[in-house]
Parts: structure tokens; C-alpha cells; sequence
């Protein structure tokens, strides 16, 4: 069995320079995430997001993002979750997803507030019939005492909605609007190319950092 410490990888597919990325990181966000869903990578959405609690003790989960526009960055959870009520205390919040198969990460930092109700309901209204149940069922973040509560739960709320469930006041979206993109390509000996965009005032300044 090898040790930890002997695992290596050469990351050699691609680089990413000022002269090819994008002048603005939406843009070049949206050029990683459509060549991720090109190579048909295994959730492609799926994205870390960091929070603080009210003491200062960081937590992460990994969410699906849901859409992205200049606007900012979408996810859907429950409102009484332990990442919602982190956010009702700090709105600060950072994302970062990482795809693997293409030596790419990006990290995305910026202040979050929740989407409109009408977006919430229209969203909700998409999901799958099991998933809308389970946004009634799950007491999100809550001890339970077993899974047994968790399907009878959901086998009551079906049976009180049965095809028609509507979106629950506690469960809605929140959007992060960026301040700060970070573009991560692996390269050969550990030099990898890291773009970083900042914004300032209306515009982004676009900088290098070593790796």
C-alpha cells in the first residue's frame, strides 16, 4: 500500500495566460463550466460552499449550483438548514468547484442574499415530485432519531399532496454576487497558472498569483 505523502500527479493538459483568458470572469466562468459539461464530467455543478458561524468556525458542504448569470451564483436549500442560518449571521460566503479531470478549480467569493420568492416557485415547480416531498420531509440539519422518521415523514406529506406539493416558506434560493474569481490550472512542476479578478467598482482587475 503506498504512503500518502508518495501519492503524485503532473497536471500537463492545458494553461491558462492572460493573452487567451477572458477580460471578464463570467466569461471565463462560463467557458470552463461549458467545456466541464462538454466532457461530460460527473456533476459538473456541483460546487463547495463555505460559510462562518457567529464564533468564527468555518463550515463547508458541497450544493449544486442551479444557474449563473451576471446576477451572481444560485443554489436552492432549506432556510432553516445550519448554511442558512450561518448566512442570516454573515452573508459572506465563498464557492469553489473543482473538476478534476480537467486540473481546474475555481473559487468564488462574494456577499449572498436569498432570490425572489417567484424564482424560488419557479424553480421548486422543476424538481422531481420526490424532491419537492422532500423539502417538506427533511428537518434539514436537525438530530433525528433514525431514518424510519425521516421516510415516514415523507410518506405522510405525500400522501397529504400526492402530485401538487407547493414550495415550503422555509426552503428557497439563495444567489451569491461575486467580488472576487479565482481561475486554478494545473501545470508541470507544481507552476501552476493562477488568475485572479477582482472587483473594482464597475470594472474587474484581472492579476496573476504564484502558485
Amino acid at each position: 500500500m503506498s504512503r500518502i505523502s508518495d501519492l503524485r500527479k503532473n497536471y500537463e493538459q492545458a494553461e491558462l495566460d492572460e493573452a487567451a483568458a477572458a477580460s471578464v470572469p463570467l466569461q471565463q466562468f462560463d467557458r470552463w463550466f461549458r467545456e466541464a459539461l462538454a466532457a461530460k464530467l460527473p456533476e459538473p455543478n456541483a460546487m463547495t460552499l463555505a460559510t462562518v458561524d457567529g464564533a468564527g468556525r468555518p463550515s463547508t458542504r458541497i450544493v449544486l449550483i442551479k444557474d449563473y448569470d451576471e446576477r451572481g451564483f444560485v443554489w436552492y436549500t432549506n432556510y432553516r438548514s445550519r448554511k442558512a442560518r450561518e448566512l442570516d449571521g454573515n452573508p459572506q460566503a465563498a464557492l469553489q468547484f473543482h473538476w478534476v479531470e480537467l486540473e481546474r478549480v475555481v473559487r468564488i467569493e462574494g456577499v449572498v442574499a436569498k432570490v425572489s420568492a417567484e424564482e424560488s416557485d419557479a424553480y421548486f415547480a422543476t424538481r422531481p415530485l420526490d424532491s419537492r416531498i422532500g423539502a417538506w420531509a427533511s428537518p434539514q440539519s436537525e438530530v433525528i432519531p433514525s431514518r424510519a422518521v425521516l421516510v415516514a415523514s415523507a410518506a405522510r406529506y405525500g400522501a397529504q399532496f400526492l402530485l401538487h406539493p407547493p414550495r415550503p416558506a422555509h426552503w428557497g434560493g439563495y444567489r451569491l454576487l461575486p467580488d472576487c474569481f479565482e481561475f486554478w490550472q494545473g501545470r508541470r512542476s507544481r507552476l501552476h497558472d493562477r488568475l485572479r479578478y477582482v472587483r473594482d467598482g464597475e470594472q474587474w482587475r484581472r492579476e496573476r498569483l504564484a502558485p
